[in-house]
């Protein structure tokens, strides 16, 4: 839970990259863009002559980095990465059809977790937890600047990711356009929202939406939300991380399901 006030310009953090699902040479990755492998990133090192890979992974909807060589020398566990070097996902992507479909054969209103731009590997391994012990019916996140699904991430979730599935988008801002078709509620929090959690109605359909671990919610994802809601702050600090921000959430629309109210 963000204030926006108190935003300031912060210092990109190191990447955290997990080696275990590190794919490295021009086969290796080739073939796991063309068997439709879930991958959430590829370094390419500069200069290298890679048209065909980055065909496929433009096909495919995967990021593709350009990086100095040295960078793929210290990640490569091989020594003989050609020049590039894929992350496959940890566990497979669903669709959004998929968290629909969940929460249909439960029978009950929709309720997904949305983060926006999460980068943090362990954030994002809690957010799913906290989505699954709650019941929640998907997580959604973006394909470009946010941690995908690697190993880190499903260490992090406690097992949850192996129950909660998980939808990656290539547009957000386009996403909640088709949610609020489809008759869900967009609720992002924020620490200067004009909604109290304790006024906020979780019992229909419902999306919330957590920011950034530095920058809160992205100025357009903040104008397609329904409402901002904001979490009451008792103590001196007056904010939570993305993680238990959305644990907080997540139990708040738990309770007012449960007791009606």
């Amino acid at each position: 839970m963000h204030n926006p006030k108190d935003r300031k310009p912060r210092p990109r953090q190191p990447e955290e990259i997990d080696a275990s699902s590190l794919l490295e040479g021009r086969n290796a990755v080739a073939e796991c863009l063309r068997a439709g492998q879930d991958c959430d990133k590829i370094w390419i090192a500069q200069g290298a002559r890679m048209g065909d890979i980055i065909a496929l992974a433009r096909k495919c909807g995967v990021p593709v980095v350009e990086c100095d060589r040295r960078k793929l020398d210290a990640m490569s566990a091989t020594g003989n990465h050609q020049g590039v070097i894929a992350q496959a996902a940890a566990h497979a992507y669903a669709s959004l059809d998929d968290l629909f479909q969940n929460a249909q054969e439960k029978g009950e209103a929709p309720l997904f977790v949305i983060c926006d731009g999460i980068e943090d590997p362990h954030n994002l391994g809690a957010i799913i937890r906290s989505a699954e012990t709650a019941g929640a019916h998907g997580v959604i996140i973006p394909k470009r600047r946010a941690v995908g699904l690697t190993a880190v991430v499903a260490r992090a979730s406690a097992g949850a990711l192996a129950h909660m599935p998980v939808h990656k988008t290539v547009n957000l801002a386009a996403l909640l356009d088709t949610l609020k078709e489809r008759s869900v509620w967009i609720f992002g929090a924020e620490a200067d929202g004009t909604v109290d959690l304790y006024d906020a109605d979780f019992a229909g359909p419902t999306a919330l939406v957590i920011g950034s671990e530095g920058e809160g919610i992205s100025r357009l994802v903040r104008q397609k939300c329904d409402f901002i809601v904001s979490i009451p702050m008792r103590g001196k600090v007056n904010s939570l991380n993305a993680s238990n921000a959305a644990a907080v959430l997540l139990f708040e629309a738990v309770r007012r399901r449960i007791c009606g109210k």
